[in-house]
């Protein structure tokens, strides 16, 4: 295991009366950080209570994935696809762009990347 700092935490915020899914996503992350987060990211969803979900995904101290995380992250998305919106990816990542890309089909909604905080805001209430 890792001694890195990794991890993904999940907080639910109401901005312009739209309830956003914040997922911060830290260090690398490992097979087990997947295995921790499904109840608390379901219990997030719940919270929300919308069939259209709206989620911003800062990767700003995101630094990749183990390769069974690769396969638990895939995983994810498959079974909470179907009811997102909107995803906005706040990063400066190279490779995020292609992320967003493979993404998109895999889930119902839009994704889109952005160098900062407060366009990727934006876009997701608009």
């Amino acid at each position: 295991m890792s001694k890195e700092n990794h991890g993904i935490r999940i907080a639910v915020k109401t901005i312009d009366s739209e309830s956003i899914l914040l997922l911060k996503v830290t260090g690398k992350l490992i097979h087990h950080d997947y295995e921790e987060i499904i109840s608390a990211l379901e219990s997030s969803l719940k919270e929300i209570n919308s069939e259209h979900i709206k989620i911003l995904v800062d990767i700003t101290e995101f630094s990749g994935w183990e390769p069974q995380a690769v396969w638990d992250d895939f995983k994810l998305g498959l079974k909470i696809g179907f009811n997102i919106d909107k995803v906005a990816i706040y990063g400066e990542k190279k490779w995020q762009k292609l992320v967003a890309k493979i993404g998109n089909w895999f889930i119902s909604g839009e994704i889109k990347n952005f160098a900062d905080y407060q366009s990727s805001i934006k876009w997701l209430v608009d």
